[in-house]
């Protein structure tokens, strides 16, 4: 103890006489109770898996803004892209445990392991869950100068030049991505798939013209479809989204039960005590309860999540164990 300040040294002996009036059976909670009574005592790091101006980019920005002032601490933002986001992923799954490093995540993180021959995580084993914030719809976008106005429109196009149609997404792997594939195999027509590191890169060249659709989560496309930069097609939930009410669903343009949703969560490194995970839980929940928070996100395109941590470490489980036959159904893979 000869190495510690003199200041830490004061705190621990005026911290003695009272932990002998503790039971033994309560000391190990009251020890690790104090442990985290300075957390955080540095910034705290938001590991945002995508490039700037994407869905989970503008979750991870108001995440990080409204939990700042309850903890005292800048939150950071930092944007780590590339494959499909593992390395994002293997980021926080190797970070120290201890609060300060925490992941906005989303479905690529339980679609990858099935998807790529070689992964560093795995999204049950390594992670813990804090919260579930939103989900949100993939919304079919194109170009302005396409002749669709319509999915009906778009399907006989993509028929008619027979696969040479683009369809870009957030990234190889991600959920636009498999919904794509999931929308040809339904519809019955091919395109050539286009990655982009983040839905953000994706609307930019969208609205450039360089691509000739997207298949985006809303909130990354919304303004520019308010401003008529490009054009809605359909949503792919099964009820119209409150913020583009205009846009008809997959489901009702004529295809009965399609639909494709991404969750999308706070998580931490598997290991970090469960004071820090449990007050982070109860923090981001009163944050985004604020109407406004609650209300720019829904206006966004978001819907947002209520739930236990339990209940999205259940959601986590679930969606690990659903991806695997749906990705080798769509013979998608990347290695």
């Amino acid at each position: 103890m000869r190495n510690l300040p003199r200041r830490r040294l004061l705190a621990l002996a005026a911290a003695l006489p009272a932990l002998g009036a503790i039971p033994a059976s309560a000391r190990p909670a009251w020890a690790q109770s104090q442990s985290q009574a300075a957390w955080p005592d540095k910034p705290v790091r938001m590991i945002v898996p995508v490039a700037p101006g994407g869905s989970l980019d503008i979750l991870g920005r108001t995440a990080a803004r409204a939990l700042t002032a309850p903890l005292g601490q800048s939150v950071v933002v930092e944007n780590h892209t590339g494959a499909g986001s593992n390395i994002a992923f293997d980021l926080v799954a190797r970070a120290k445990p201890d609060g300060l490093t925490l992941l906005v995540g989303s479905d690529p993180l339980t679609i990858n392991p099935s998807l790529y021959s070689r992964i560093g995580f795995d999204p049950v084993r390594d992670f813990a869950a804090i919260a579930e914030l939103v989900r949100a719809p993939q919304v079919l976008v194109v170009k302005n100068g396409l002749e669709a106005r319509s999915l009906a429109e778009y399907r006989r196009l993509a028929q008619e030049l027979g696969g040479s149609l683009t369809l870009a997404s957030q990234g190889n792997g991600s959920i636009g991505h498999l919904g794509g594939i999931l929308l040809g195999q339904t519809l019955g027509f091919n395109t050539t798939h286009v990655p982009y590191r983040g839905g953000g890169p994706a609307v930019v060249d969208l609205v450039a013209g360089h691509i000739d659709s997207l298949l985006v989560t809303l909130p990354a496309a919304i303004e520019h479809i308010r401003e008529g930069r490009i054009r809605a097609l359909a949503v792919t939930g099964l009820k119209r989204s409150p913020a583009l009410p205009e846009v008809p669903t997959v489901a009702e343009s004529g295809f009965p039960g399609f639909e494709v949703v991404t969750w999308q969560g706070l998580l931490a490194p598997a290991g970090t005590p469960e004071p820090i995970l449990d007050r982070l839980h109860a923090e981001i929940r009163t944050a985004f309860a604020r109407p406004e928070v609650s209300d720019n996100l829904t206006a966004q395109g978001f819907e947002l999540a209520s739930g236990s941590r339990e209940e999205f470490t259940s959601l986590v489980r679930a969606e690990a164990a659903r991806w695997p036959a749906i990705v080798k159904a769509s013979g998608a893979r990347v290695d």
